[in-house]
């Protein structure tokens, strides 16, 4: 974004940056205000510009007298930090400024691809038996959806918010995971293999990990199909300074009876027909990395042994909705139903 199409000194008037903001090349309305030094001090709209006219400000006072100086703004350290604590739809471009403040970078948040600061690791060492005799010769995650294994589509799911670094257990035909993707070199990121020697549930193998470097980690499901929105997970997770967030499908139950509300040997009360919706486990969670030290080593353990030893801690496990699509690719009909909908999926 070019800097000199909005920026503007704090001593130019009312009606020159009115004119400013007329003529501007873009439709966001919107300049930001820098002193004789360089120094971002405010920023200024055509809305901003009204109210003062309003108030009495006449046309050739400077916009200092008017300039909104409670904006926004990132320092060069912390924008993706920033990034991810601020509402994108209500924010549409955030400047950037050095260790001085200056102004350094404009960055336009519709256009901006937000970089997650997390680790990944994908479970991958199942044996698929419900899916023979498809994963007789192949591994379940490296079953073709469309044009690519399922788990390839999950990979790429984590590229695009950023990820740099990815664990993938494996254990059942585990090579051919590896030979596949090797170290990440064609994804621009790394990938590491943690080969498990038994079965360790669906947790337990991330015990095996010893260089986590973030400080937050994203635990999936390889069979997964999903478009999840990762940024808008990782928001809320933040939001809620949750120790797990784990993401959730609704599930709604029918029940073709009136149902009876008693107390002791009365009825109160009763619904008729009653649908109840409930919040499934969809196989994605987010934590801290400090919840690893809860995770037994090299034991069988399940992330809903993990999740119910949080609560009985006292600790806070939230959930995210899922509200596009997610398919748990484990039988036939599901393998089939995915390679349906991949015609028609924008992943």
């Amino acid at each position: 974004m070019n800097l000199s199409d909005h920026i503007i000194r704090e001593s130019t008037t009312l009606l020159d940056a009115l004119k400013r903001i007329n003529d501007h090349p873009s439709n966001i309305l919107l300049l930001f205000v820098i002193n004789d030094n360089n120094k971002l001090v405010g920023s200024i709209t055509d809305g901003d510009i009204r109210r003062g006219l309003i108030n009495g400000i006449a046309l050739d006072n400077e916009i200092s007298s008017i300039m909104f100086e409670n904006f926004l703004f990132a320092e060069q350290s912390n924008i993706d930090e920033k990034i991810n604590s601020i509402d994108n739809h209500q924010i549409k471009i955030l400047p950037i400024v050095d260790s001085e403040g200056k102004l350094i970078e404009i960055i336009n948040l519709l256009k901006y691809k937000q970089t997650l600061p997390i680790e990944a690791f994908i479970m991958s060492g199942g044996k698929g038996t419900r899916l023979l005799p498809l994963t007789e010769n192949i591994p379940k995650p490296m079953l073709y959806v469309g044009d690519k294994p399922i788990i390839e589509h999950n990979i790429d799911r984590l590229k695009d918010v950023g990820v740099e670094k990815v664990h993938i257990s494996i254990n059942y035909l585990g090579d051919q995971i590896k030979d596949y993707f090797g170290v990440g070199e064609s994804k621009n990121l790394t990938i590491s293999y943690i080969e498990e020697t038994e079965a360790l549930g669906t947790i337990g193998s991330v015990s095996l990990v010893n260089d986590f470097e973030k400080n937050t980690i994203l635990l999936m499901n390889s069979d997964l199909l999903t478009n999840i929105d990762l940024c808008e997970m990782y928001n809320e997770f933040s939001k809620q300074n949750a120790d797990l967030l784990v993401a959730t499908m609704p599930y709604k139950v029918n029940v073709p009876y009136a149902v009876m509300e008693i107390e002791k040997d009365t009825v109160d009360s009763f619904k008729e027909k009653p649908t109840y919706t409930y919040q499934c486990n969809a196989g994605i969670y987010l934590f801290k990395k400090e919840i690893l030290k809860l995770i037994p080593n090299n034991q069988f353990y399940n992330a809903t042994d993990l999740m119910g030893k949080m609560i009985d801690l006292g600790m806070k496990v939230s959930y995210y909705p899922i509200l596009g699509y997610w398919l748990d690719i484990g039988k036939h009909e599901d393998y089939k139903k995915a390679n349906e909908d991949i015609k028609h999926l924008k992943l």
